[in-house]
């Protein structure tokens, strides 16, 4: 088990194989990812690292935060990110990792927050029917219906499907495939969508249930 990385989500846009089919793909930024710690067995008893990422004026951070870079002589970073790893796939504190990290044809899946909807019905919510445009049914044509049963159970169960709010949950996509890297400008290209609006920051790791070409 590898460790993953933290991207930027620049946008969409498509790419051109040698057979001239287009592909649906989205852009991912690298920001620094630099390893500033590790999390050992004996001491912790689990291993990973943590990944600090991202730019930002030192007095944006918390004292404690700026204790953790300044103990290190690190530059101080937006954020951290810790990722499980094998005890043989730590990387030294202080290295940094790049979009080589990954390569071509390699499955991911990649993690992040969807885009706010607020509160939104059912219809769009659930995609439910609604219900008649005529034969009774007044100004309730995009409501839910009944939610109840009668006297017994004389309850609305927990988990039924109604209005409320959408979007803002933590999504995870698997088996992405990644189409093209770019190294010169920190890029990758990943077939499809991925969660979370555009700038929004991405956690991408390996596949777990799915392996690429090697």
């Amino acid at each position: 088990m590898r460790s993953g990385l933290v991207l930027e989500k620049i946008g969409m846009t498509r790419l051109f194989t040698d057979a001239g089919e287009h592909v649906p793909v989205t852009v991912l930024r690298l920001p620094v990812n630099q390893v500033i710690s590790h999390k050992v067995q004996d001491k912790h008893g689990y291993t990973s690292l943590v990944l600090a990422y991202g730019e930002v004026k030192p007095q944006r951070l918390s004292q404690s935060m700026l204790g953790v870079y300044k103990k290190d002589s690190f530059e101080p970073k937006q954020k951290v990110a810790e990722f499980r790893v094998t005890p043989e796939n730590l990387p030294e504190v202080g290295s940094s990792l790049t979009v080589e990290h990954f390569e071509a044809g390699q499955f991911v899946d990649i993690q992040g927050v969807t885009i706010g909807k607020g509160f939104a019905g059912v219809m769009k919510r659930h995609n439910f029917g609604g219900l008649r445009a005529s034969h009774g049914v007044s100004v309730s044509h995009r409501s839910h219906g009944s939610t109840g049963q009668r006297q017994d159970p004389g309850k609305v169960f927990k988990g039924k499907k109604m209005a409320g709010h959408m979007g803002c949950e933590k999504v995870t996509i698997q088996n992405l495939k990644i189409v093209q890297i770019d190294p010169a400008q920190n890029l990758i290209f990943v077939k499809g969508s991925v969660p979370g609006a555009d700038r929004s920051l991405v956690r991408m790791k390996d596949a777990v249930k799915k392996q690429g070409k090697k």
